[in-house]
């Protein structure tokens, strides 16, 4: 009977040790119990970044420091479709944007883009995805809420889904 007791003594520590191993946000209190890393949140990177993917990022953090963590910056990355000094949100997808067309391997010319920040509804309705109704609610989103700070923000447009969203964010930036 002594060594079933020790046996499923020696199995729980080892489960916990691998717990904790396969959640690196977890702490092992003095008491025993596993908590959350305080001031700490998740949030995922796709585009033109060496690693995509989810990482946890401190507080506080900014873009560059999800860049930084994800590997850097490709060399077709846009950096005018992002600042550096953004905030990040908690469970947000940040977008990195290409600069170069990506579906012709040969291509080196800039895919034609509009600054969402300063263009007018006739600028921004020429790209394919933005009507002239899209166009009107981002200049009144830009006019009450200020500039946008990371292309993400455009899906807090009337008008702008998850689908319109992924299907113009390679072609507007930020700033020049």
């Amino acid at each position: 009977m002594f060594k079933i007791l020790i046996g499923v003594v020696v199995v729980t520590i080892a489960v916990i040790a691998a717990f904790v191993m396969i959640d690196p946000k977890s702490q092992i209190q003095s008491a025993g119990t596993v908590t959350e890393v305080a001031n700490t949140f998740t949030v995922a990177i796709e585009g033109e970044v060496y690693k995509t993917g989810n990482f946890t990022m401190k507080d506080g953090s900014t873009m560059l420091d999800l860049i930084e963590t994800a590997g850097g910056t490709t060399v077709n990355a846009d950096s005018r479709a992002y600042y550096d000094e953004a905030l990040l949100t908690k469970g947000m997808t940040y977008y990195i944007a290409s600069r170069y067309d990506t579906s012709d391997v040969c291509s080196a010319s800039e895919v034609s883009k509009v600054n969402i920040n300063i263009d007018d509804a006739e600028t921004l309705a020429t790209v394919s995805g933005i009507t002239s109704t899209i166009a009107n609610s981002i200049i009144t989103y830009r006019e009450t809420n200020g500039i946008f700070a990371t292309l993400e923000e455009l899906m807090e447009v009337y008008g702008i889904g998850n689908a319109t969203y992924r299907k113009i964010r390679n072609y507007v930036i930020l700033h020049a």
